[in-house]
């Protein structure tokens, strides 16, 4: 009797944009393997995971890696980044152990990462076959940031020894050129499709047909902003976070109004964001125009802000614009643009496709 396969899926918390990578990918795989086992282990709240994932799976409450120290969501905290790394992986060897420990006891048939490094040496040292998946790496992030440093060769080489480990890295559309990885496979762009809510939203907002709706969402990081001192913009309802409690009769909560992320990106006519991977992609794919605030050096925005200027319709905003709320000639600036052709999300599929060897491989119990 053959058993059904099971998928280890190690989902980052450093934001929301790698589980709005995975999520659709692991749609795509329970389509077509409906016994499909999942454990995912991620420091994301169950709750969150759930919002997005929408298969039964175990999940395994933690964090295999952290990403980078942030004061909010654009400025990096490059000091406490560095302990952590060094602190991390002065206990590598043990963390290694730890996860093949793990691995052989849950006897995954395939280890998927996005994109912690340390879940696929503990998989090798398992001998259990691994993947991993995202638009960027740690490895490079960390080299850019800390290659000068004379206690980071180590540390980077072990990253990227890890990484190479794995079966493949498939790299999403939009993403950084990952030159040391040579397993790499480039995909195209990952992201859900909301579906057109923009209706049934204005009936709840009770907003006029001629009022524009602008989403503000910064992919799990807090930058709560000045809203309500903001001046007012003729026709534009602010949809924000609720932990901002701002009362305001132009701007109202989003999550009580009971639509996913997607379906209100797609039903709004703008969103406000910092460049990450999943608001950008899900912006273009959902024809949705977008500003957008530059993070502190961050490698990976200029792959994304190139890749959405030529997809979708894009402006950027300053730091002083934001803060002030002098966001009206922007706004116009955008909705003024010319729409490109809407991207195609096919990285899911191409995604799947990859990984299905490892998982149809019948096993007789």
């Amino acid at each position: 009797m053959s058993q059904p396969a099971h998928l280890f899926v190690d989902i980052s918390a450093h934001g929301f944009g790698h589980l709005a990578q995975v999520a659709p990918v692991l749609a795509v795989l329970t389509a077509r393997l409906p016994e499909l086992r999942l454990t995912i282990r991620s420091g994301l709240p169950r709750e969150r995971l759930q919002a997005r994932v929408a298969t039964a799976f175990t999940h395994l409450r933690a964090s295999s890696d952290f990403g980078y120290v942030m004061h909010d969501a654009v400025s990096l905290d490059l000091a406490a980044t560095a302990q952590a790394y060094r602190r991390q992986h002065a206990d590598w060897e043990v963390l290694v152990d730890r996860d093949a420990r793990l691995f052989r006891e849950l006897q995954p048939d395939l280890v998927f990462s996005d994109v912690a490094y340390l879940p696929l040496a503990g998989a090798t040292q398992a001998g259990i076959p691994s993947a991993a998946m995202c638009s960027l790496n740690w490895a490079e992030l960390f080299a850019h940031f800390f290659a000068k440093e004379e206690w980071a060769e180590t540390i980077h080489r072990q990253m990227l020894d890890a990484y190479n480990s794995a079966e493949c890295f498939l790299r999403v559309t939009p993403g950084m050129a990952m030159a040391d990885l040579p397993r790499l496979r480039p995909i195209g762009p990952i992201a859900a499709l909301g579906e057109d809510c923009r209706r049934a939203l204005r009936a709840q907002l009770g907003c006029s047909s001629d009022e524009r709706l602008v989403l503000i969402a910064f992919g799990g990081f807090e930058k709560q902003l000045p809203i309500d001192a903001w001046p007012p913009i003729p026709g534009v309802h602010w949809l924000v976070p609720q932990t901002w409690q701002v009362e305001h009769p132009s701007v109202t909560a989003f999550e009580p109004l009971g639509h996913s992320i997607a379906d209100l990106l797609r039903a709004a006519d703008a969103v406000l964001s910092k460049p990450g991977y999943g608001t950008f992609a899900e912006a273009a794919c959902n024809h949705t125009p977008l500003l957008y605030l530059r993070r502190d050096d961050w490698p990976e925005q200029d792959f994304l802000i190139d890749w959405l200027q030529e997809h979708g319709r894009c402006r950027q905003v300053s730091e002083d614009e934001l803060l002030a709320g002098r966001l009206q000639v922007a706004l116009e600036s955008l909705w003024s643009q010319a729409a490109p052709p809407t991207p195609q999300p096919s990285g899911a599929e191409e995604a799947a496709a990859a990984l299905l060897p490892w998982l149809t491989k019948v096993t007789e119990s």
